[in-house]
């Protein structure tokens, strides 16, 4: 790609950070966002901004950072209509890198593709690693789309991140973080069950969690999401609501490929217990405390217990 300007819609928690990473490594960033506060800060740090979607026409690269596809057609809506009536001169990627249903996506590709008459493109690479791993630069993508215009965005993406993969079609990206999130969410949600048991039952959570990272149990979900569940530090990181719609996807995915999932299942309804607690704006971890008002709320599961000498 001779042409390294890539624009940039939705600079958040793991927006900004991950423009900011893709700006030091020699990509010139024009970054569109709702609140001028992000964007004074990307200009702070070398890049520039736009006042319109729309104007990121004719950029070889745009990337989408928003919470979800919705988003994500209402802000690129004035570019649709854009290349709707000009397509692009030069072909455009443009990358979805938010958590997004995969069929959806598809559609979106679909939408994108005929209007433009082929001149513009979507590569869905979503991301995992939270927002420890977009400021550090060492995100987890993985990506769905024609082999063609993956190669095209593969450096731009290894700028975000250090495990960069391309998994198939498009929509291959979005499954895959489903099933990232099937994996994150359910775990996270069990080690919330065992630290709220440990700590009703007399036992310290911090020691049973030192414990179980030595052994099987121990995993980088323990290892990033057990420190604040011990702490019941439920700073968000990124909102919990959002495993809500991720697991969501995870049904979503599974019934058309006529797939059992109980985990999913049982871990969808726990994160809408979650948010229906008004705990989906706080951090994942937070998931503890929606068990412990579970707890609360069912006499035998309350009552109290200790450790049997």
């Amino acid at each position: 790609m001779q042409d390294k300007r890539a624009g940039f819609v939705g600079l958040g928690l793991m927006g900004l950070p991950m423009a900011t990473n893709a700006i030091s490594k020699g990509w010139p960033v024009l970054g569109w966002n709702r609140s001028p506060g992000p964007l004074r800060e990307l200009q702070r740090l070398g890049g520039e901004t736009l006042v319109r979607v729309a104007d990121m026409r004719d950029l070889p690269v745009i990337i989408f950072m928003l919470p979800d596809l919705p988003h994500i057609e209402e802000a690129a809506a004035g570019l649709l209509e854009s290349w709707e009536r000009r397509p692009p001169a030069t072909g455009t990627t443009v990358l979805v890198m938010s958590s997004v249903s995969p069929t959806r996506v598809q559609d979106f590709g679909r939408r994108v593709t005929t209007l433009t008459s082929g001149n513009a493109q979507v590569v869905d690479a979503p991301v995992s690693g939270g927002t420890k791993g977009a400021v550090d630069g060492t995100l987890a993508i993985m990506a769905g789309g024609s082999e063609a215009a993956f190669r095209n965005v593969e450096p731009l993406l290894q700028s975000m991140g250090t495990t960069v993969r391309h998994l198939g079609p498009l929509g291959a990206g979005s499954l895959a973080k489903a099933c990232n999130q099937l994996v994150v969410g359910t775990t996270t949600a069990a080690l919330a069950e065992a630290a709220e048991l440990a700590g009703r039952s007399g036992l310290d959570p911090a020691a049973l969690f030192e414990v179980l990272a030595g052994g099987l149990a121990g995993s980088r979900v323990l290892d990033v999401v057990g420190p604040r569940l011990v702490s019941k530090d439920y700073t968000p990181t990124g909102p919990a609501k959002f495993m809500h719609k991720d697991l969501s996807f995870v049904l979503e995915a599974a019934r058309a490929a006529g797939t059992a999932v109980p985990m999913a299942t049982a871990g969808v309804e726990l994160y809408a217990e979650l948010k229906r607690q008004g705990l989906g704006e706080q951090d994942l971890a937070a998931v503890r405390q929606a068990i412990s008002r579970l707890s609360q709320a069912t006499p035998e599961a309350a009552a109290e217990g200790s450790v049997a000498p």
